[in-house]
C-alpha cells in the first residue's frame, strides 16, 4: 500500500475515533455546566482555534458579499445541531443520542434529491427505509418511561438541522473559502448558543472542576478545531468518499464507548435500532473509491460532526 494512502487511512481511523469520543467526554462536562452553556463555549474556543488557522492561511474573506452565508450556516449547524444534541445529551444516554442524530446522513441523502437534484437509486432508498426503522426502534426505549421522550425530539431536531446545514453548504461551498466558512460558524453560532444559555442558565450552575476542563479542552481543540482540520486535509486529498463510508462507525464506537466508560444501558431495542442505523449509513453513503468523490460536510461531530 503506498505510504500516502496508509498515512489518510490512518487519519480517517483517527477523525472517527475523536468524533466517536466526543459524545461520552461531552456527556461527562454536562455534569457540571447547562448544555448550551457548555455547547456554546465548546464552538465558541473550537472556532478561536479554527480562526487563527484561517488567518495564518492568509485567505480572503470577503465579508460583505458572503455575510449571509456564515449566518445561515451558523444557525443551521452550530445553534441548531450543537445547541440541540447538547441538550439531548443532557437527558439521554451518550451512545443513544449519537444513532439519534445520525439519522443526519440518511435526511441529507432525501434533502439532496428534493433541493440539490442528486440522484436517489434503489440502494440509497433502501438505506433510508432502514434509517427511519432504525430511529423508530431506538424510539422505543422510551416506551418504557425511564428516558425523557423531550431528549428524543432534541436529538431528532439536532439531527434534522446538521442535514440542512449540510445541503445548505454543499450548495453554496463554491462561493465561499471553506476554512474561513467552519471558523467563523464556529465564531459566530458559539456566541449566539452562549448567549441562549446565558439567558437561560445561570453562570452559578457551572461548576470549575479539572474533570469540566478537560471534558472541555477535548471537546472544543480535538473534537471541533483538530477534527475539521483533519477532514479539510482528507478533503482535498481526495478521500470524501473513504470518510463518508466510514461514518457508520461513529455511532458503533460512540455506543460501544459510552456502555465501556460511562457504563451507559444496552437495551434491545438500542442494539436493533444501531444496526438498522449503520447498515442504512453504509448504504446511503458507499461508493466505489475510485469513483467520483462527493462533498460531504463533517460532523461532529461529530460529528461530526459531532459531533
Amino acid at each position: 500500500m503506498p505510504r500516502t494512502k496508509l498515512k489518510n487511512g490512518a487519519l480517517i481511523a483517527s477523525l472517527i475515533l475523536m468524533w466517536g469520543l466526543s459524545w461520552p467526554v461531552q456527556k461527562v462536562g454536562l455534569n457540571y455546566m447547562p448544555p448550551l452553556l457548555f455547547a456554546g463555549v465548546r464552538t465558541v474556543t473550537g472556532g478561536f482555534i479554527l480562526l487563527l488557522f484561517a488567518l495564518r492561511r492568509g485567505r480572503v474573506l470577503h465579508w460583505r458579499r458572503t455575510w449571509s452565508i456564515y449566518l445561515i450556516s451558523a444557525f443551521l449547524n452550530v445553534v441548531l445541531f450543537f445547541g440541540l444534541q447538547t441538550i439531548s445529551l443532557g437527558e439521554l444516554p451518550s451512545g443513544l443520542v449519537s444513532v439519534i442524530v445520525y439519522l443526519q446522513p440518511i435526511l441529507v441523502g432525501v434533502l439532496a434529491w428534493l433541493w440539490l437534484g442528486e440522484k436517489l437509486n434503489l440502494r440509497k432508498g433502501i438505506g433510508l427505509i432502514l434509517g427511519f426503522l432504525g430511529v423508530v426502534a431506538v424510539s422505543l426505549e422510551g416506551l418504557s418511561g425511564h428516558l425523557a421522550w423531550s431528549g428524543f425530539v432534541y436529538g431528532l431536531l439536532a439531527a434534522v438541522g446538521w442535514a440542512v446545514g449540510t445541503v445548505y453548504v454543499k450548495r453554496v461551498q463554491n462561493e465561499v473559502d471553506l476554512i474561513w466558512l467552519v471558523a467563523l460558524q464556529f465564531l459566530i453560532g458559539g456566541a449566539v448558543t452562549t448567549g441562549l444559555g446565558s439567558l437561560l442558565n445561570s453562570w452559578s450552575l457551572v461548576h470549575l472542576t479539572a474533570t469540566l476542563w478537560w471534558s472541555m479542552a477535548y471537546s472544543a481543540a480535538i473534537g471541533v478545531a483538530l477534527s475539521w482540520l483533519v477532514w479539510m486535509y482528507l478533503l482535498r486529498a481526495g478521500e470524501a468518499s473513504r470518510v463518508a463510508a466510514a461514518t457508520f462507525f461513529v455511532p458503533l464506537l460512540s455506543v460501544a464507548l459510552g456502555t465501556w466508560l460511562l457504563h451507559e444501558p444496552l437495551s434491545i431495542f438500542l442494539l436493533l435500532g444501531l444496526a438498522l442505523m449503520v447498515v442504512s449509513i453504509y448504504l446511503v453513503n458507499q461508493n466505489p473509491w475510485g469513483k467520483s468523490k462527493p462533498d460531504i460536510h463533517p460532523v461532529g461531530t461529530c460529528h461530526t460532526p459531532a459531533e
